[in-house]
């Protein structure tokens, strides 16, 4: 089994059904699984919502229990004290601690006729007030076995494993796609838990990452070449990287998964390089040797020709064995390699063009200055002769 696979077994990704009120989410709770079970790109869809539960509920007339000076929380204790298990002692022997439980008799435990059977005593007359004088219960009826909680609020939390092949973001719109076709109502709301909610966030934040990363490089290349401009120079050759991995992936049908995304970022550090070998050295032309921009970025593409073919054949190579990689996480391994792979082919071909005429065209754009900025000093006047 590959590290794909394995993840895929071992995913808790999950979605949590949540609303007001726990007895609502009885029958959404079914029919989504239900739904999601009929999907042949979910496995293994279940619900930690386990029926069979008699369940009774109490409706407390505070009005009725203020008469006796009796609050909820008297009856809430009550309550708990006689199913609660709660604790009221302990003893100790040579050998061993017992505590000492208080509860209903257990042949009265789980009957709804033992709520008849409850008085408590009233504070302002002293005497015993019987429970159903203060509590009306409705008829047993059907219900989950235990209740979780999203914060404050009953859940019902629904997992699912993916099928072989399956993204986790198609999961994410199949669960949406389930939600519209039994008319979820309005008042239920949903939120993806595991892996999934994971993959959700990385999805929002990834934009903001990738944005910080570019300004950052832009602020650094901005301080080394003193510059404004140049590190767009530089930054111009990012582009045709994504694309080419992008490309490479969809024609071999790959997803553009988080692994992939990975080595999108990889890229943008080895494929700037390539900007700023002919960038560094046309600055260092014209400011050292006195030429126009024009003869400086050729220059710069003719002497650093060499270096970034053995640079960018040096990463490219690196990557061959992880797009032809097998055996346990070659899964994982496969998209990385495809992505640089990708991205180094066609920036290649097309940096080597594209920078000089990005180079000149903002040269031209940003430094509308003499020819003496650029090292060559201005002709004589006739008159100085």
């Amino acid at each position: 089994m590959g590290a794909a696979e394995l993840l895929r077994e071992l995913s808790d990704a999950g979605f949590a059904l949540i609303a007001v009120d726990g007895k609502l989410l009885v029958t959404p709770a079914s029919r989504l699984t239900d739904r999601l079970r009929e999907m042949p790109q979910l496995r293994d869809v279940s619900s930690d919502q386990q029926l069979g539960a008699s369940i009774t509920r109490l409706t407390i007339d505070r009005v009725a229990a203020a008469r006796f000076g009796i609050s909820t929380e008297d009856i809430d204790q009550a309550l708990y004290d006689a199913f609660g298990q709660r604790q009221i002692s302990e003893y100790q022997t040579e050998t061993n601690q017992y505590k000492v439980i208080l509860e209903i008799d257990e042949q009265q435990r789980g009957r709804r006729q033992s709520l008849d059977y409850f008085h408590l005593r009233s504070p302002l007359s002293g005497q015993m007030v019987p429970l159903p004088a203060m509590v009306t219960n409705e008829p047993a009826t059907n219900g989950p076995l235990s209740i979780t909680h999203d914060g404050m609020f009953p859940s019902v939390n629904i997992s699912f494993n993916l099928a072989k092949g399956v993204a986790l973001g198609d999961a994410v719109e199949l669960v949406a796609r389930a939600q519209a076709d039994i008319g979820m109502p309005g008042e239920y709301t949903g939120s993806f838990r595991g892996n999934a909610q994971a993959f959700k966030d990385s999805l929002a934040s990834q934009p903001l990452l990738i944005l910080t990363a570019l300004l950052a490089v832009y602020i650094i290349l901005g301080v080394l070449y003193e510059s404004f401009v140049h590190p767009l120079t530089i930054l111009s050759t990012l582009p045709s990287a994504g694309i080419g991995a992008i490309l490479l992936l969809w024609a071999l049908g790959f997803e553009f998964s988080i692994m992939a995304m990975i080595g999108v970022v990889l890229l943008i550090g080895i494929v700037k390089k390539n900007g700023i070998l002919m960038v560094d050295f046309a600055l260092h032309a014209q400011r050292a040797e006195g030429l126009s921009p024009r003869e400086a970025v050729h220059k710069a593409c003719l002497v650093r020709f060499r270096p970034i073919m053995m640079t960018t054949l040096a990463a490219l190579l690196g990557a061959v064995p992880l797009m032809f990689s097998l055996g346990m996480g070659s899964e994982l391994r496969q998209p990385l390699g495809f992505a640089i792979v990708g991205g180094l082919l066609l920036s290649q071909l097309l940096t080597l063009f594209t920078t000089p005429v990005v180079y000149l065209a903002l040269d031209r754009l940003f430094h509308r200055e003499t020819p003496s900025t650029h090292g060559i000093a201005p002709p004589m006047p006739e008159t100085a002769r």
